[in-house]
């Protein structure tokens, strides 16, 4: 049997035991189970949302202006009638939707170029670290505005300007995770037997160093749903009469001392997801750490 067929055996007979492994810590784990409750009731809300709705989340009614919360209106309603609960559940799937996509972009671009900087190493590592080293000399949220007003309010846009801005985190923890795989026999065995540089960077490689990346991508998620709604509410994010949370939570802060309820729900509802991926995240840094197994 040749050296990188016994890698490749090692190393998926290692990944279901650690699979294994993972999924008894988790359950044993009574933060991991808050936030698998916080992200399923999350995810419910999105995907069944507008068959929940009672309302239609842009349908305006001025004569129940600023109603408190009721049986009939379990959220109370805005300043132009509208039913808050209805548009804290649609808003729900804007904010699931944006968090995957920017997410997943974030992902393949942040790991493509950590795992080539890692990988290759000299000229190409030097110029790939010295640009993200350049995104990383700006607070994030600051640098996203600046993208997001040069490019306008809208959603599309929001997504992109996060994924403009977020990516290094993921290249930085791609390439010291390659650094580290590079140098194992089986990765030396298969550039002996001619495996090209991109099969080996994505057969080989990327498999070992996946778990880090899905600690972060988890806990990323939260944080761009935060982003996104720091957005919306400065005005440069999604648009009146879209019902994102951190829009409504910008359009009710003029009512706040009297009408809390208009930007209350919408916020707890921020906090709420932002533990729940933060909780999952933690979970899954504590049971991928060796240390923590013993």
């Amino acid at each position: 049997m040749t050296e990188t067929k016994k890698g490749w055996l090692y190393r998926h007979r290692y990944q279901l035991e650690d699979i294994r492994l993972m999924v008894r810590l988790l359950n044993e784990s009574l933060t991991a189970k808050i936030g698998i409750i916080l992200l399923s009731c999350f995810v419910f809300m999105a995907i069944f949302g507008p068959t929940l709705s009672p309302y239609k989340p842009l349908v305006q009614d001025l004569t129940n202006r600023f109603v408190p919360p009721s049986s009939e209106h379990p959220f109370g309603t805005d300043q132009l009638g509208r039913d808050i609960f209805s548009r804290v559940l649609y808003g729900s799937r804007i904010s699931l939707v944006m968090g995957i996509v920017v997410t997943s972009i974030l992902f393949v671009i942040g790991t493509t170029l950590g795992l080539t900087a890692g990988y290759f190493g000299g000229r190409v590592d030097e110029l790939l670290m010295r640009l993200t080293d350049m995104f990383l000399a700006f607070p994030s949220l600051i640098l996203a505005m600046a993208v997001a007003a040069a490019l306008g309010p809208g959603l599309f846009n929001t997504m992109v300007t996060i994924a403009f801005v977020a990516w290094p985190r993921y290249a930085r923890l791609a390439r010291a995770c390659c650094l580290q795989v590079k140098e194992e026999t089986y990765i030396e065995a298969a550039k002996a037997m001619g495996m090209s540089h991109g099969r080996i960077l994505f057969t080989q490689i990327l498999p070992m160093i996946l778990s880090p990346l899905i600690v972060q991508a988890t806990i990323n998620l939260g944080g761009v749903i935060l982003t996104a709604a720091g957005l919306g509410f400065l005005g440069l994010g999604a648009q009146p009469p879209e019902p994102e949370w951190g829009l409504m939570i910008s359009e009710g802060r003029r009512f706040i001392s009297n009408q809390w309820w208009v930007s209350g729900f919408p916020g707890i509802m921020i906090l709420l997801v932002v533990l729940g991926f933060n909780l999952i995240g933690d979970s899954l840094r504590d049971v991928m750490d060796v240390r923590m197994r013993r």
